[in-house]
């Protein structure tokens, strides 16, 4: 079968931006995405549900999200148009399948930032008391997120390297965690009486799952990724096996130092540093506000550019698909913060309940249809340029991936649903306002 070239309309779009995103770039990327604030506190949320079985189930995770993984350096690697998994979607199911991916994508990620941005206010107000006062506490986010806005402004160069940065000064305190603790780890921190009951285990699986997501963030801004044929795969996959080992091992880790105390723990991974030596547990506070403000950083370089593409297919705002001399959508950009900061001004400690539900299980419907678009672009042989990459096993990995999200999936609440579908309803309307309004556009303008 002879391969499909991508339409026009894909390469072209990507022409005012810079391919400024190598192996490197994109790896950091992965993991400052993957390796957010919920590290800090998922060893305590995992022993308390699953005792001392926690790693094993970190292991297992680790076997049903590598097929998923596997989907999106394939994917990845034959289209190379940002927007990540709305372009691949809506290649192999059409622009309304990758519409509705977009505009779930689009609201998990923006309430994510924003309550991101919360809890690193909440984070700083310990330290600084002024910041617990609302107008210190308003202050703060704004110029968080000034100052992210203004780092990307000056290019994806710049914003790369920023990335590169916060993501070493972020591993490098947890891969010392994860060193120290080793030395500690005794057998009957290992041993494992009775295993959970398998919905415990499933209910839990949904915590795992969204502790590795953070890839399909990451492949957003793929009209600036390099060589992404070859990059895409080769970033992703490393990025992801690191990611697992540093689970891994700092759950071992955190059991073998705390016991039975790490159930009960608020900063499981600080105790457990302290435990080791009084200085480490307060580098390791330290870390998870870097952890914060990396991964916050990392949303604001990538999840823009989905609405760049949206722009630049018509469904959003013209000026938004627009950029400036330093190759950056800088109108999405400040729109995306804008969003982000008044959810975490705004949004109050019980603000996102019914975001934070959608966006919780959105991310399982985005892997579910990159499984499913991966295996026909491959059938199809879909591509741009370059030697894509191929699944190994052809559609057993999109099979694995596709039963393990809708697995995760049948552990979906009532509120859960609902939230689910009065976004698909939302999604669905305006996505029919803007096919209506292309064609009122289209049938008044003047034939060529």
């Amino acid at each position: 079968m002879s391969p499909v070239p991508a339409p026009t309309a894909q390469r072209s779009i990507e022409a005012p931006l810079l391919r400024a995103i190598g192996f490197w770039a994109l790896a950091a990327l992965v993991l400052n995405n993957t390796i957010g604030g919920g590290i800090f506190a998922m060893p305590r949320d995992l022993a308390h549900d699953l005792g001392a079985a926690a790693p094993w189930i970190l292991v297992l995770g680790a076997l049903l999200f590598v097929p998923i993984a596997l989907c999106f350096s394939a994917a990845g690697s034959r289209i190379h148009a940002s927007g990540g998994a709305y372009r691949y979607v809506e290649a192999a199911l059409g622009p309304f399948a990758g519409f509705l991916i977009a505009a779930i994508f689009s609201v998990a990620n923006v309430t994510s930032s924003g309550a991101l941005s919360a809890e690193l206010a909440d984070q700083a107000a310990r330290a600084i008391p002024a910041l617990a006062q609302p107008l210190g506490r308003d202050a703060f986010i704004v110029c968080v997120y000034a100052v992210l806005c203004w780092l990307n402004a000056r290019g994806v160069r710049m914003g790369a390297r920023a990335i590169m940065a916060l993501a070493a000064l972020k591993l490098l305190p947890l891969a010392l965690l994860a060193v120290l603790g080793l030395a500690f780890v005794h057998p009957a921190a290992l041993h494992v009486g009775a295993m959970p009951a398998a919905s415990t285990i499933a209910a839990s699986m949904a915590l795992v799952i969204f502790a590795y997501s953070g890839l399909e963030t990451a492949l957003l801004p793929s009209g600036e990724i390099s060589d992404p044929s070859r990059v895409v795969p080769r970033a992703t996959m490393a990025a992801i096996v690191l990611v697992v080992l540093l689970y891994v091992t700092l759950q071992v880790a955190a059991q073998a130092l705390l016991g039975g105390a790490l159930a009960a723990s608020k900063t499981p991974l600080a105790d457990a540093a302290g435990a080791i030596a009084p200085s480490l547990r307060n580098l390791l506070l330290l870390a998870a506000g870097v952890s914060l403000f990396g991964t916050i950083q990392n949303d604001l370089l990538c999840s823009p550019r989905l609405l760049y593409a949206l722009a630049s297919d018509g469904y959003l705002p013209a000026p938004l698909a627009r950029v400036t001399a330093s190759h950056v959508p800088l109108l999405a950009v400040l729109l995306y913060a804008g969003i982000g900061a008044l959810l975490a001004i705004f949004g109050g400690s019980d603000g996102f309940t019914l975001l934070a539900l959608f966006s919780g299980k959105a991310i399982c419907w985005v892997y579910l249809a990159v499984c499913i678009a991966a295996w026909m672009l491959q059938r199809r042989d879909y591509r741009i340029d370059g030697k894509p990459f191929r699944l190994p096993g052809g559609a057993l990995m999109p099979l694995l991936g596709g039963i393990a999200m809708i697995w995760v999936l049948t552990t979906t609440t009532g509120a859960e649903w609902a939230a689910m579908g009065a976004a698909m309803a939302v999604a669905g309307l305006a996505y029919a306002v803007a096919r209506m309004s292309d064609g009122a556009r289209k049938a008044k303008a003047p034939p060529d």
